[in-house]
């Protein structure tokens, strides 16, 4: 006898569609009103706050913002909470933003507009994006995925730290933390299932390791923080930032490690088999031998002879161009063209905003609270807040900006300072709203898709709790660095 099939009504599929996203939605605009009003608090907080800490200050000693500073502060506001909502490029807003306010209310040209465009971080972004397009089209990154995944020689609960290691090394090398959360994620959490490890311990470990190695002297990261902190006047070490990033990070996967333990969860309970990591590894070969060897080259070139990575990137990509110039094209689409608009339009903009005096301004404010490690804690975790919903790097080029002053006037650590508010920005991007945590998401098993996405979001919101508080810490009250 023939089963018979009960297929719901139109109107019953649309209700269940409905009631699977409705729970997730009103997640996210509740985590929505809650960065909204840590971002308010936080403002307040630096605006108002010295009436409150300093209440002998006088009216008049505390400067004051004018339309002119106000009008552009309101649209950055307006940029980040639209971005925020909307799949727009903050960056392409940026840019306009930066046409308007300086062309319009400014009476600004547009060689005055553009005069602190970040040429030298576009080239090393184009640059190392450009190279690393092509060593994953060729197979170089998963030869080298395969070859360390085998080290574990069946000691399956190390595979998390290979990954660790592995996405540390790639971004320390340049590629930015979404690429290589995007490399080796469809690996990492496919063997997560096979060796039932909980993919979000998994996918926690891959974001780690990404944002260990974010500020290597070599990536974009670190280069673009160590320029926004030299052209506001507080040159720090790129060194400790690489090390301080490094070390947090690795801290916080321990942690991870011993909560996953404490929760009976470093096991997965679904059913899986072992993988057959040894039988997976290949030897490079032609263009993967080649561009292992660039790799080398260009650690020799910046690393030894202190030469602009992005060039160096560039000229090793041309080599590999035009070893398979059938696909240039696609090597050339390669390139994280929407990151280059979002850097240049952020720092066009903010520049902006410090030609207006608004940095300065809110810096002297928030002065006014009269205790710099209150303060640093403030921008660590608005900074903290505001990443698990928008661009870490946008927020990076706003916010460090603001320490200047601060650093000016008290006995905090510059360097200190800076990879506190930098670590804060960066690991809270385990959020499945941000780009790294929806990899991990996008890479779990369709049926687990909704349970990962709902522990991933538990996890993201103990991160951003723990880890901007952890990072002050042991950066900036101990002046370790």
């Amino acid at each position: 006898m023939a089963k018979t099939i009960f297929k719901p009504a139109p109107e019953a599929e649309s209700d269940i569609r409905e009631e699977r996203y409705q729970r997730p939605n009103n997640r996210r605009r509740i985590l929505l009103i809650t960065v909204a009003a840590s971002v308010i608090l936080g403002l307040v907080a630096i605006l108002f706050g010295g009436a409150i800490f300093n209440p002998a200050a006088t009216p008049e000693s505390e400067p004051t913002m004018t339309a002119t500073q106000i009008i552009p502060l309101v649209i950055l506001v307006v940029m980040f909470v639209v971005a925020t909502k909307w799949p727009l490029n903050i960056g392409v807003m940026g840019l306009v933003a930066s046409f308007g306010v300086g062309y319009f209310m400014l009476g600004m040209t547009d060689k005055e507009i553009l005069a602190d465009f970040p040429a030298n971080i576009v080239i090393t972004i184009i640059g190392v994006t450009y190279f690393f397009s092509m060593a994953q089209r060729n197979g170089t990154i998963d030869i080298i995925v395969q070859n360390c995944v085998r080290l574990v020689r069946g000691k399956t609960l190390l595979l998390p730290w290979v990954f660790f290691l592995l996405a540390a090394s790639l971004t320390a090398l340049g590629t930015f933390s979404p690429a290589a959360v995007a490399l080796l994620a469809p690996a990492a959490i496919g063997l997560a299932y096979e060796s039932r490890i909980h993919p979000v311990l998994m996918g926690a470990f891959i974001i780690n390791g990404a944002h260990a190695g974010g500020f290597s002297p070599l990536s974009v990261a670190g280069v673009l923080v160590h320029d926004i902190a030299v052209k506001n006047g507080f040159p720090i070490s790129q060194g400790a930032l690489f090390g301080a990033s490094f070390a947090l990070n690795l801290i916080l996967s321990v942690l991870t490690v011993v909560l996953f333990a404490l929760l009976g969860k470093l096991r997965d309970g679904a059913a899986g088999q072992h993988a057959d990591l040894e039988a997976r590894a290949t030897r490079p070969h032609g263009q993967q031998i080649l561009t292992l060897g660039l790799i080398v080259a260009m650690l020799v070139c910046a690393l030894g002879f202190h030469m602009p990575i992005g060039f160096v990137a560039l000229s090793a990509g041309l080599l590999l161009a035009l070893v398979n110039i059938k696909e240039h094209q696609t090597f050339i689409g390669g390139v994280s063209w929407s990151t280059v608009l979002l850097v240049a339009g952020m720092i066009t903009y903010v520049s902006l905003l410090q030609h207006v005096g608004v940095i300065d301004t809110l810096a002297e404010q928030a002065l006014a609270l009269g205790a710099p490690l209150l303060i640093a804690l403030v921008l660590c975790y608005v900074i903290g807040v505001g990443s698990a919903f928008a661009s870490s790097t946008a927020l990076l080029t706003a916010f460090i900006p603001l320490a200047g002053p601060l650093l000016a006037t008290s006995s905090l650590s510059a360097s200190g300072t800076v990879a506190a508010l930098a670590i804060a920005a960066t690991v809270v991007d385990v959020s499945p709203f941000s780009t790294d945590g929806a990899l991990v998401v996008a890479n779990a098993r369709e049926d687990d898709r909704q349970r990962v996405y709902k522990q991933l979001m538990m996890y993201a919101g103990g991160v951003v709790l723990v880890a901007p508080a952890l990072a002050w810490a042991l950066l900036v009250p101990t002046g370790i660095m």
